[in-house]
């Protein structure tokens, strides 16, 4: 009789999903047109700009209105989309494709209930997920905790994909950097949205994978308490493209032949570069969150794209904060633990105090 190790097929089913998705010529690798020029530089500048002198700066941030239309509407829930005008900085949205210049959220609120009696969660997106519907379905059952959800369609992503590129796969380095610091300032006007113009009692930010790690730098950065979910996510972005199974799906070459004009950059020094660039994403460097108890990180026990050890650098940095292990590989648990997701939310905002109105 042979026995399976259960942790061992999760991990190898993770690597066998990369090679497919990201090794075979199907799909083109990310980064395929090099680190961006210019762009780099002043996303390099700007990511380091989230760090502020003093704690006033930098917020408020711009309150955004979003245009709402009504998807459908019950007794008990209604949902709504809307749109708004990305709130970056002039130089930031220069450097955005046109079609990222509008973002775009869902809202689905519970009925009946003041809101100063409710909670909501601001939903980040995954690295492809391009739609709002398996965040809906992850935050739909919160509607009986009156527990509303809003989901953030990145920028690069969905409707505010740029032409030329093909599915999740970015073209150029600065185009990660840009995805996060864009995704970080609508994140934290829709937080403020929330608090200040719709007036919810509890505020939360969560995100899966890349969408854990741009939750945990809201959270952060947030001068509030809000409840943090990095679901799933490492410390870094070099953590996922230097090291664990996207790095099968970086495009060396180009990243090679981009530098080399300028500098004669090798393979290594590529890899190198690389890394060094996405060190400015590393969470351990941010501020800890106002109240690091109302952070939970959910991680997997055999994930082939996120080690075990980058959840742990995260939760030391931020003494008070709980990691909670599912069973399972990167692909299965974001299939399979919905549940745990859903039980880590209710649980980090009933760490919360309720605002007064």
């Amino acid at each position: 009789m042979v026995s399976v190790n259960l942790g061992v097929l999760h991990y190898v089913l993770d690597h066998i999903y990369g090679a497919f998705v990201h090794r075979t010529k199907l799909t083109t690798p990310f980064f395929s047109k090099g680190w961006g020029g210019s762009k780099l530089d002043l996303l390099e500048r700007f990511v380091k700009q989230l760090f502020p002198a003093t704690e006033s700066q930098n917020w408020p941030p711009t309150l955004v209105q979003p245009m709402w239309k009504t998807v459908w509407e019950t007794r008990n829930a209604c949902l709504r989309e809307g749109i708004f005008r990305t709130p970056c900085d002039e130089q930031l949205i220069n450097a955005l494709p046109p079609e990222s210049y509008n973002a775009r959220v869902a809202f689905l609120v519970p009925k009946s209930v003041p809101p100063q009696k409710m909670a909501c969660v601001v939903h980040l997106a995954g690295t492809g997920d391009h739609t709002f519907e398996r965040r809906l379905r992850l935050g739909g059952p919160l509607l009986k905790e009156n527990i509303a959800t809003m989901v953030l369609e990145s920028p690069f992503y969905g409707h505010r994909r740029p032409r030329l590129q093909r599915g999740a796969k970015l073209l150029c380095v600065s185009d990660l950097l840009l995805l996060g610091r864009v995704t970080i300032d609508e994140s934290r006007s829709l937080l403020h949205w929330l608090e200040v113009e719709a007036g919810f009692g509890k505020t939360g930010i969560c995100g899966l994978s890349m969408g854990g790690v741009h939750a945990a730098m809201v959270g952060s950065l947030h001068p509030r308490p809000i409840a943090t979910l990095p679901f799933l996510a490492p410390h870094s972005a070099v953590v996922a493209f230097c090291e664990g199974v996207l790095k099968y799906a970086t495009a060396w070459g180009a990243l090679r032949e981009d530098g080399e004009q300028k500098t004669g950059m090798t393979l290594e020094q590529a890899r190198e570069r690389l890394r060094s660039v996405l060190s400015l994403t590393d969470v351990t460097r941010f501020p800890i969150p106002k109240i690091p108890e109302a952070v939970i990180f959910v991680a997997a026990t055999d994930d082939g794209y996120i080690p075990k050890h980058s959840v742990l650098e995260l939760q030391k940095a931020w003494p008070g904060s709980e990691v909670r292990w599912v069973t399972g590989g990167h692909v299965s648990s974001f299939l399979l633990h919905n549940d745990e997701f859903r039980k880590a939310i209710v649980d980090a905002l009933n760490r919360l105090q309720w605002r007064e109105s």
